[in-house]
């Protein structure tokens, strides 16, 4: 029953949308997707519910083309693929289409996207692994104006919070010694300034790797050499301890 869960937060984008939608009342929907076999399984989800398929395209840039008049209400995007693209293609809909909800679905999401994506204008997010309830639970609650976490997205944030929380005095300590933070520093290579820069932002090694055009094993090493040399033991570690001793003027995406 553990993936019948999910968790919902509130932030001003939804307590600004009033909740004008009713149980029942039929719901415009477009899918965006291109995976034949995903599309044909949401159709079928969705084929005896409120949520009307109205559009199934693959690109949304032609969406205005092909369905000038169409008004949607809400927006189901394959985001198996979470890259800046897919952010871009959300922030779009949003300006374009700035009433309507916006719900992702993937097998799996990365912290980082989901911040990214939620900022970008994404209402809800839905594992394909969940069950068909969940999903149509999900898009109710989301037309009635909430933002949906799975359960399991709810729990890492939750630990990654515990994290930050313990890593605090870690982090308030090296204030206090800035001889020793300064040689940490300096003894990162430019290339891991770069790449400790990018996860300050929340990258993913998959989008480091792009961005600075290298192997994703690199920054995997790279990842591993900056953990060691700054003392941290994770990720959210080293973004907490960049922020404070990292020199802004020595990252670069363009190396």
């Amino acid at each position: 029953m553990s993936e019948a869960k999910v968790g919902f937060i509130a932030d001003e984008r939804t307590q600004a949308i009033s909740a004008s939608w009713s149980s029942g009342q039929e719901v415009k929907t477009i899918l965006i997707c291109n995976n034949a076999m995903l599309c044909m399984g949401l159709n079928h989800l969705l084929a005896d519910t409120c949520f009307a398929v109205s559009e199934t395209v693959v690109d949304p840039t032609s969406l205005s083309l092909r369905c000038p008049k169409t008004t949607p209400a809400l927006f189901i995007i394959d985001a198996s693929a979470s890259t800046d693209e897919m952010v871009y293609t959300i922030r779009d809909l949003t300006t374009q289409y700035p009433e309507a909800r916006i719900v992702v679905t993937a097998d799996h999401f990365d912290l980082s996207f989901v911040r990214r994506g939620h900022d970008a204008g994404v209402d809800g997010f839905y594992l394909t692994a969940s069950s068909p309830e969940v999903l149509i639970k999900s898009l109710e609650l989301v037309m009635l104006g909430e933002t949906i976490l799975p359960a399991s997205l709810v729990r890492s944030m939750l630990h990654g919070m515990r994290l930050s929380a313990e890593a605090q005095p870690q982090a308030n300590k090296a204030m206090a010694e800035p001889n020793a933070s300064g040689s940490r520093a300096n003894s990162l290579s430019a290339r891991e300034a770069e790449i400790l820069g990018c996860i300050m932002g929340g990258a993913p090694n998959k989008v480091i790797a792009r961005k600075l055009d290298v192997a994703e094993a690199t920054v995997k090493v790279h990842v591993k050499a900056i953990l060691r040399k700054i003392d941290a033991a994770n990720r959210t570690q080293a973004a907490m301890w960049a922020t404070t001793h990292l020199p802004t003027n020595g990252v670069s995406l363009n190396a």
